[in-house]
């Protein structure tokens, strides 16, 4: 019970002030790292699959003896110190609220009814796409997408990692709040790499392949978990949960990662909208399987009613996940 309070307070921490930029975000350093790995691995090894995987190593490992070692620090000069500062250390996995707070920008935008320009430019913060070829459906659209992919990684994948983490108290000498954030920077630093390095192109396609496979790997249960929760949600919030379903079931793999489309595909049934099709990066058009049904256009109201259903959907992922581990302790 101890350990599931401390988690809510976590969460709580960012559902109440985010990631305020005043101070150097963890994930900023593990970035860093990154790159100076990066730049070191291709210096030594001609082999750039090994130089990457390498790297991968070296980040994970460094990660994982710094959080261990900060957690450990601060339980020898207090156990209730060590406990608050490993509860900031999961804090800072999480970014439901500034995920939130980009898409009510967006939302915000196109309530307005001005121009159109600083909706693209809003967007344009949280997608990769090119947005200036965008009209409303395809500005609500983008951002819907966006906000239920980066539902796995900003909020149930970190959860997930955390919770998981925390069963490896008793053969670890740390507290379980400790352990929790052992998991959640470990599922931050493969996250992160694949962000950086994870890309297609001519430069990463081998150096970055350990990378994007681990972070696939990582996603693999909490994007299908959090596809399911989404269709539990949408009964709670009132919107389609049979239709949630049907699409989510038809329709989740048709997406180019083989994680994003569980909760885009549960979001698009549960909204009764069709996301996907084709879109534009770096002025390529690409060509994308359709989710969902096209049953009306998207309107900036889905973009509150996507925001509603990944919060419930989170917190009936993390209760779920918490549930369980009471069962087990």
């Amino acid at each position: 019970m101890i350990f599931s309070l401390q988690l809510m307070s976590a969460l709580l921490l960012d559902a109440l002030i985010g990631d305020p930029r005043f101070y150097p975000h963890p994930v900023r350093i593990i970035g860093a790292f990154c790159s100076l790995c990066e730049r070191l691995c291709r210096s030594l090894f001609s082999n750039l699959y090994l130089a990457g995987l390498v790297t991968v190593i070296l980040v994970l490992s460094a990660t994982v003896v710094t959080v261990a070692g900060l957690v450990t620090a601060a339980s020898l000069l207090s156990p209730v110190f060590g406990a608050v500062v490993a509860m900031l250390l999961v804090y800072t996995t999480i970014a439901s609220r500034d995920l939130l707070r980009h898409s009510n920008a967006v939302y915000c935008e196109l309530l307005s009814g001005g121009s159109l320009d600083r909706a693209r430019a809003e967007v344009a913060k949280i997608v990769g796409r090119d947005t200036q070829r965008l009209d409303h459906n395809g500005i609500c659209n983008a951002c819907i997408e966006t906000v239920a992919e980066n539902m796995v990684d900003g909020i149930t994948a970190p959860l997930f990692f955390a919770i998981v983490g925390s069963f490896f108290a008793p053969i670890i000498p740390l507290p379980a709040i400790g352990c929790a954030a052992v998991g959640g920077f470990l599922y931050k630093a493969i996250n992160t790499m694949d962000s950086m390095l994870g890309y297609k192109n001519e430069r990463y396609i081998q150096f970055g392949r350990a990378a994007a496979k681990l972070d696939d790997l990582a996603n693999f249960l909490p994007a299908r978990m959090s596809g399911l929760f989404l269709i539990i949600a949408a009964f709670f919030v009132k919107l389609d949960y049979r239709r949630a379903a049907k699409v989510f079931f038809r329709d989740r793999l048709n997406h180019s990662s083989p994680n994003a489309g569980h909760p885009e595909a549960a979001v698009a049934g549960a909204l009764g909208i069709q996301l996907g099709g084709p879109s534009y990066y770096f002025d390529a058009l690409v060509e994308k399987p359709y989710m969902g049904e096209p049953t009306r256009k998207s309107t900036a109201a889905d973009i509150q009613a996507t925001n509603r259903l990944v919060v419930v959907g989170s917190a009936l992922f993390c209760f779920f996940l918490l549930g369980v581990r009471l069962l087990l302790a």
